[in-house]
């Protein structure tokens, strides 16, 4: 072979072997470029995460005697607490948001559902107050129902969970009880289809100072 010739192989050689070694790496990084939400996927945040909440409506153990039997749920509504009934004069303590002023009903229900991430169906009447809410909302973090529901009775009211914690210790409501998620969900694993609820009048406020927190 010439000089000549042997020159131009050993040119073509180096061009082949340059675009390999161009081509590689690009080859390589493909797929990633392709799917980065893969690599990325940020975790759901806690809508309730971070908020201040105060002590005074914190899940807690308290003193309270009542002749009610255990697993029964009375609704303090003047005071803005949820008692679940433990027995011995105990009861397990939520702070709560209730009806605002004209919306507290009193009386005695029963759970008849419980639904989880339930959907929201604003009932007519309040459509009517507030024709600008959504006809339907299904359940989810932005959901004003929250994290759980538990119906009372043939009612339009529930103890349901709620994405505004700050409203909890507040009279806000259209006559629902609302709890925190993670409260709600805490009560949720505790009551069953049957569950005996006694709500009391705003007339009625106990004396929470003999109501001592239990460590």
């Amino acid at each position: 072979m010439s000089r000549t010739l042997r020159s131009l192989a050993l040119a073509a050689l180096a061009a082949t072997l340059s675009t390999a070694a161009v081509a590689s790496p690009l080859s390589l990084t493909a797929p990633d470029r392709q799917t980065p939400d893969q690599r990325f996927v940020q975790p759901m945040v806690e809508p309730n995460a971070g908020t201040e909440r105060d002590p005074r409506f914190l899940r807690q153990v308290v003193n309270y005697p009542t002749s009610e039997a255990p697993g029964t749920i009375i609704i303090d509504t003047p005071n803005t607490y949820l008692y679940f009934v433990l027995g011995n004069g105990r009861a397990l303590r939520y702070g709560i948001g209730v009806g605002r002023e004209g919306f507290t009903w009193a009386g005695v229900q029963q759970i008849t559902k419980k639904a989880e991430w339930p959907d929201w169906t604003p009932p007519p009447e309040m459509l009517e107050r507030q024709p600008y809410l959504p006809r339907f909302m299904a359940g989810g973090p932005g959901n004003p129902l929250g994290a759980r529901a538990m119906y009372l009775g043939g009612t339009v009211y529930r103890i349901h969970g709620t994405n505004a914690p700050q409203t909890i210790g507040g009279h806000v409501s259209s006559g629902c009880i609302r709890m925190v998620n993670e409260d709600v969900i805490d009560l949720y694993g505790r009551v069953n289809l049957g569950t005996k609820v006694i709500v009391l009048p705003m007339e009625h406020r106990a004396d929470t100072s003999k109501s001592m927190a239990m460590r």
